[in-house]
């Protein structure tokens, strides 16, 4: 196993992540307990990982999807040591581990404990994702900090956000699809404020800062306050 050479390597790691890996014996059991790890309490440590394990045991689209974003994520990070470092050290994962288990959780009924999850792992790792939330499979989600998703969002695959991000309602809107549908391939910069029952097409750019009031089409970037189609006269836009 690629975590148990890591920990060779460097010893220190073991009781810097509250980690021993050769207790582990599956993938699934690793995902748990770098989740886990995340909690100081050493009660919802153990509470949460079991949780998290049966989850990922029982629920095989959440831990293929889990296995998806630490893939994705691995190719597009620049930091060494692969898909193991990655688990180990992505803020960003830890996030979507936590919605992961919190979401089928919620899917299968259990919302006040897919509630009190989103809680205590929004606590650890700064974000505010309600566990209804729809995410496809190999989201990037670069430093994962300031995250906020709203109950209705759907996130489809492959889709890259960086820091700060909030994608919300308006308050205007109440139907079942008050918060943005992010579509295939998009990416969203730092910061960027996403409101509404808006779609944000496939491919597109949404440069960080912006503030998006109304759909994009696909293959668009959008940058500003509130945010208009940049048109490209020369060279690229830089967006982040």
């Amino acid at each position: 196993m690629e975590a148990r050479a890591l920990f060779a390597r460097e010893p220190a790691l073991r009781p810097i992540l509250a980690i021993a890996p050769e207790e582990l014996s599956s993938d699934a059991e690793l995902f748990a307990t770098v989740l886990s790890s995340s909690l100081a309490d050493s009660a919802a440590r153990q509470a949460a990982g079991t949780t998290a394990l049966a989850v990922f045991r029982s629920d095989g689209d959440a831990f293929e999807a889990a296995r998806a974003d630490v893939e994705a994520t691995a190719r597009k990070n620049f930091e060494p040591g692969g898909p193991i470092a990655t688990l180990l050290f992505s803020r960003g994962i830890h996030a979507l581990l936590a919605h992961r288990v919190a979401h089928s959780l919620w899917s299968a009924g259990r919302t006040d404990l897919a509630l009190a999850l989103k809680t205590v792992f929004g606590r650890a790792f700064t974000t505010d994702i309600h566990p209804a939330a729809r995410f496809g499979r190999g989201i990037w989600l670069d430093h994962g900090l300031g995250f906020v998703v709203g109950e209705t969002t759907i996130i489809e695959d492959d889709v890259a956000i960086w820091h700060g991000v909030t994608l919300g309602s308006t308050l205007k809107d109440d139907g079942p699809e008050r918060h943005p549908r992010i579509r295939r391939g998009a990416t969203i910069g730092a910061g960027a404020i996403i409101l509404g029952g808006i779609e944000i097409g496939a491919g597109s750019v949404i440069a960080a800062g912006s503030v998006v009031l109304s759909s994009v089409e696909p293959g668009t970037t959008v940058a500003g306050v509130p945010a208009k189609r940049k048109v490209r006269s020369s060279g690229s836009f830089a967006g982040f």
